[in-house]
């Protein structure tokens, strides 16, 4: 079946590709092959929408694709004019209600679970990110919840060397994901591991996304439901 769906998928990539400039082409294969399924980021209980947006666009500069948001038990948000910049839209969202039911299937997934936290006494130095990894990140005030601790593999700390005692969540995630990139470009021959049926699906995908009419002119091909425009 899989091979059936990737002959459609480069079939579809095909009729697509002379309406794309060359420039742009070039663009899309140089992201998908730094792109990862195999570190996700997960946002634990984050009060403000702008820092939310910041780590978006961390996540998606360094090649990560999966992105989980667990929110907040009261709902409550501070509303930001901080905008994803168009960013979330390359970007797999996963919101989730509870810590539980997000870390449950990440470890069913075979992800380890990792969190930042500043009692732990290991250093993201010493974290091998290789492996299939989730990071998770606790909200401004408090952190990383007790529950969301329950399910970690390890604790790991981003070494400082000033007063302060932590950094803005926007930041911390910034280094951690540039870290992580640089670790496993280092440790693996590129920090982009996809398939090539996944490399093929995300090419299409953002092929209709950088395309208005991709609908359109597969359409005129009898192809109803493009496989790049299927969430």
């Amino acid at each position: 079946m899989k091979s059936e769906q990737y002959q459609n998928l480069l079939q579809q990539i095909e009729i697509l590709q002379p309406f794309i400039n060359a420039e742009r082409m070039n663009r899309i294969h140089q992201v998908i092959s730094q792109r990862t399924l195999n570190i996700v980021p997960v946002l634990e209980h984050i009060y403000d929408r702008g820092n939310i947006s910041a780590v978006m666009r961390s996540a998606e500069a360094f090649g990560f694709v999966n992105f989980h948001i667990i929110d907040r038990p009261d709902g409550q948000f501070k509303v930001s004019n901080r905008v994803t910049q168009g960013t979330d839209k390359w970007l797999r969202v996963k919101k989730h209600q509870t810590t539980t039911a997000c870390l449950k299937q990440l470890k069913t997934q075979g992800f380890k679970i990792y969190a930042t936290h500043l009692d732990a006494t290991t250093a993201i130095e010493d974290i091998d990110f290789t492996k299939p990894s989730a990071i998770i990140l606790g909200n401004e005030k408090e952190g990383v919840s007790s529950e969301a601790l329950e399910y970690c593999d390890e604790r790991f700390i981003v070494p400082m060397y000033g007063f302060a005692q932590s950094f803005n969540i926007s930041v911390a995630a910034a280094l951690c994901f540039y870290h992580i990139h640089r670790y496993r470009s280092l440790k693996l021959p590129t920090s982009g591991d996809l398939p090539e049926y996944e490399k093929a699906h995300f090419t299409l995908e953002y092929m209709c996304k950088s395309l208005k009419s991709a609908k359109q002119i597969l359409n005129k091909y009898q192809i109803c439901e493009p496989m790049g425009l299927k969430k």
